[in-house]
């Protein structure tokens, strides 16, 4: 196996489920770190690590969705076939449509897609592209919206690969276009009251893009609170209902911070 998906898993041998989630623009696996101990220890946990993030910093990061689904779905079949829930906040929310709609064409359709802080692509990207935007700008952005701490931002040593990992999946992002097709894979739409970054009344709009079954649900909080507990554990519920397994009690030390601190949450419209 490569590494563009890294399992945070208890076992070696998960039996009953597989959650695949994808990060937001410059995002870690780490970031869904804290999801670990909410999920029983027979559900194996996949977080993308695409080109030039994570471990794979150095490598030139990948600028167009098809490449990355590609890449995502020749080593999730190396996992083995399970039943499965695709879970994508900001442009994560992209990656896991495309990549949903790549296993249903496949014959493995996942039992439900998650899309969060993200419009769906009935509404296509305009100019001015974020991706385009000076570093400058762009860096001042992601601080202002709470993606890159003041402190980071004055690493520029540091900074400079964590901007490229970032345009690119803007790049990505924006110059997605929207299939001629529905998909039959279940979309539960997840969006935050006061999230800065994503129109919040658009997110129901992804019923347009399902024939199968729709929920959107609110919660409070900003652009990143998909990664707190309350959050985290209610839409944990909407994932072990979807593959039919029984929901366990929601441990108390999970923090209310959002990613760990070795994970950057950059992340623009």
């Amino acid at each position: 196996m490569s590494n563009w998906l890294i399992p945070l898993s208890r076992n070696d041998r998960p039996t009953r489920g597989r959650v695949v989630a994808l990060p937001h623009a410059g995002g870690w696996p780490s970031a869904f770190a804290p999801w670990r101990p909410l999920l029983p220890d027979d559900v194996d946990l996949l977080v993308a690590q695409l080109p030039g993030h994570g471990a794979r910093l150095s490598e030139e990061p990948l600028r167009r969705v098809e490449p990355m689904v590609a890449g995502l779905v020749e080593e999730l079949a190396e996992h083995g076939d399970l039943p499965t829930v695709v879970v994508g906040h900001s442009s994560g929310s992209v990656l896991g449509y495309a990549l949903s709609r790549a296993l249903e064409a496949s014959g493995r359709p996942p039992r439900l897609l998650v899309v969060s802080a993200r419009q769906p692509p009935c509404f296509p990207d305009t100019p001015p592209f974020a991706h385009r935007r000076p570093d400058a700008e762009l860096l001042e952005h992601l601080v202002m919206i709470g993606g890159v701490s003041t402190r980071l931002a004055e690493r520029r040593e540091m900074i400079g690969p964590i901007l490229a990992a970032v345009r690119a999946d803007l790049e990505a992002m924006e110059t997605y276009g929207r299939p001629a097709t529905e998909t039959a894979v279940p979309v539960l739409a997840v969006g935050a009251a006061d999230d800065p970054v994503v129109v919040t009344r658009r997110m129901p709009l992804w019923s347009l893009e399902t024939t199968g079954g729709f929920r959107w649900e609110l919660f409070e909080g900003d652009h990143f609170s998909f990664y707190g507990p309350e959050t985290t554990a209610r839409v944990l519920d909407r994932v072990l209902e979807a593959l039919r397994l029984p929901v366990g009690p929601v441990p108390s030390a999970v923090g209310s911070e959002g990613p760990p601190a070795g994970s950057p949450r950059v992340t623009v419209p």
